[in-house]
């Protein structure tokens, strides 16, 4: 079976992104150039950097200025008051949970055919599971990441995964089900003399191959340096050079959801108000001078800035009598609640949570010794979103496989093209040892071995376990074996020997 397409050209015709039949008055290069730059300036694309600024802890309130209102009626800022800037990120202890959840025990690739079993093993190695743990982050901060199967230098099978905001796509439908073609935007530094520059590069992913330009006010040019090229080159019989290319596009969709939509979407206005309650607390709690409002009668100083300045300096301040008034100094205190704080900052945290779809590990559900049942109600709400992406990538699974396929066919592995699959997430969630343990125990002799082993908390691998258990049975049959000598002859009841 050979699935890829030995083409004679390099550079190959970029497909049209009109698919109505319509002509247009523009090239191929014009309108790859529009829809850039549409993309580049899109909320979606937005949306995705924001979602990974998030992540690392770039929030908006790190530009946060204090502000009075002046003299005209109008918010000025000022320098001279507190300004705290405080990130509690929330919202990657969500990303983390989630991803942790569902990703972070090795996959389960199911199939009745055990060397092809063993080869999968080979191509979902520890290097991929590190990667795909690193795209289920990228799909929930953008709401879809990207993989890409390709050949290294020396001729080995890898995957890459793309940046969500560098990849534009082309789909063949409305559901984004199919890809048709994608664009690549990212940025490399290079020197020019001795001035270090950035060079944006674009690349242009086919079914013919990989065309390459470099961006230079908005406007794609042929990359000199790094020229359109195919997937793949080998040398034939005869020495020469022989390009391949596959007959899909080798970029992988992992979708958050269907939607495309961000985590980000969801919980943004919930992060910034925890971040807003803890820096103004803290704010108010410097603030202390200004807590306690000062009255003051016949100062005996030129202006406030003068007062303020004695007042920090040496903690007090001189009054006088003018026209038998005599000057005092009064206070008008101004509390500030820290309960107030607390229980707005509890329920945005909790708010978070549930829009999120996370959960709570300090759930009032999880106090003393919890059953399984209890368990199950405080994952629910993240289930429910590990359902949604699991779907989503199953389906991106499906089309992972017929790359690992044909690679697997003309490499000379085998032809597993019609071979079935199952891939199972095996979610990483807390649970009731002993109750699990002691209904595994009840299940026996009413389900299968294979299934209680998987299903007992303390199996990291069914068939290793599984083997282990068949070796130990072994064992005792060859003691009891052992134990009575095949030839063995026994005395009479009365002790007698025949």
């Amino acid at each position: 079976m050979i699935n890829l397409l030995n083409l004679g050209s390099k550079m190959a015709r970029i497909k049209k992104i009109i698919t109505d039949g319509a002509k247009s008055a523009m090239t191929d290069k014009q309108i790859l150039e529009r829809e850039i730059v549409k993309f580049k300036n899109s909320p979606k694309r937005k949306h995705m950097i924001e979602g990974e600024m998030y992540y690392q802890g770039d929030h908006p309130i790190l530009k946060r200025r204090r502000t009075v209102i002046g003299a005209d009626g109008l918010l000025e800022e000022v320098e001279n008051l507190p300004n705290n800037k405080i990130i509690d990120n929330q919202y990657a202890k969500l990303v983390d949970q989630k991803v942790n959840y569902l990703l972070a025990k090795p996959l389960t690739f199911e199939t009745e055919n055990v060397p092809y079993s063993e080869l999968l093993k080979g191509v979902f190695n520890n290097r991929f599971l590190r990667t795909f743990k690193n795209l289920g982050e990228d799909s929930m901060n953008a709401g879809i990441s990207w993989l890409h199967p390709y050949y290294n230098e020396i001729g080995e099978f890898r995957f890459k995964k793309f940046q969500p905001h560098e990849v534009l796509p082309f789909w063949k439908d409305a559901d984004h089900t199919e890809l048709d073609f994608a664009i690549r935007m990212y940025t490399v530094e290079a020197y020019e003399g001795t001035k270090e520059v950035v060079i944006e590069k674009v690349e242009v992913y086919t079914t013919d191959g990989i065309h390459r330009f470099v961006w230079q006010n908005n406007a794609l040019l042929d990359d000199v340096e790094n020229p359109s090229t195919t997937y793949l080159k080998v040398e034939d019989g005869e020495g020469n050079e022989v390009g391949w290319n596959w007959s899909k596009v080798p970029l992988i969709p992992f979708k958050y959801n269907n939607k495309e939509i961000p985590l980000i979407k969801r919980v943004r206005s919930l992060q910034d108000g925890i971040n807003t309650i803890l820096s103004d607390f803290q704010n108010n709690m410097q603030e202390d001078a200004r807590n306690t409002i000062l009255v003051l009668q016949n100062y005996d100083g030129q202006n406030l800035g003068e007062f303020r300045r004695n007042l920090a300096q040496y903690g007090a301040v001189k009054v006088k009598t003018v026209d038998g008034a005599a000057g005092d100094l009064k206070t008008l205190e101004v509390t500030v609640n820290s309960e107030n704080y607390k229980v707005i900052l509890e329920i945005f945290k909790k708010a978070l949570i549930e829009n999120g779809r996370g959960y709570d590990a300090k759930d009032d559900r999880m106090s003393g010794s919890p059953n399984q049942m209890n368990i199950q109600s405080m994952y629910s709400d993240i289930d429910l979103d590990a359902n949604g992406m699991e779907t989503e990538y199953q389906a991106s699974f499906e089309e992972l496989l017929w790359f690992v396929n044909v690679h697997l066919a003309n490499t000379g592995q085998g032809d597993f093209e019609k071979e079935q699959v199952k891939v199972i997430f095996n979610r990483d969630i807390l649970i009731n040892e002993t109750e699990s343990i002691e209904n595994a125990s009840k299940s026996v002799g009413v389900i299968s071995m294979e299934t209680i082993v998987g299903q007992h908390p303390w199996t990291s691998d069914i068939k290793i376990e599984l083997a282990r258990i068949e070796k130990e049975k072994q064992s005792a049959m060859d003691e009891y074996e052992n134990a009575f000598p095949k030839g063995a002859t026994g005395g009479d009841l009365d002790g007698t020997e025949e």
